[in-house]
């Protein structure tokens, strides 16, 4: 499995980002990343320096959304909906991209999804609850 630091993380969104203002040659991965870092030009500055991105403590900040936090979040969503796992996430994320018309705005709600699940996982010390967190994404795709 596959388990990188906080700063591998940071790096990785700092490299990609890297590589699409050079138009570098980017793996499968670092192109679905760019994707998703197109769609937030407000997180170019935290991207333009990786030792910076590394120090820096988005804790200090709370007003402030933490973009790797974010874009890791785009990232696994996708992930998740390309294998459909956990079984369900495909179809439910599909169904909340037609309800509001945008596969971004789609991932974001389902993001909250997401984020409540692994909230709930450490807070009471369980293994993440897949089909709840499906639920959840469901729930958002059918109701208004």
């Amino acid at each position: 499995m596959f388990n990188p630091s906080q700063a591998d993380v940071r790096r990785f969104f700092c490299g990609v980002r890297a590589k699409m203002l050079a138009e570098a040659p980017m793996e499968a991965i670092e192109t679905l990343a760019s994707l998703w870092i197109a769609e937030h030009p407000e997180y170019f500055a935290d991207l333009a320096d990786a030792d910076a991105a590394v120090a820096r403590n988005y804790d200090d900040t709370p007003d402030k959304t933490n973009p790797f936090l974010h874009l890791s979040m785009h990232l696994s969503i996708s992930e998740q909906c390309s294998i459909d796992q956990p079984r369900g996430i495909r179809q439910a994320v599909e169904l909340l991209t037609r309800r509001l018309d945008s596969l971004h705005e789609a991932h974001h709600a389902a993001m909250e999804c997401l984020g409540q699940m692994l909230w709930e996982s450490q807070r009471a010390g369980r293994p993440p609850d897949g089909d709840g967190y499906i639920a959840c994404v469901q729930r958002r795709a059918t109701t208004d």
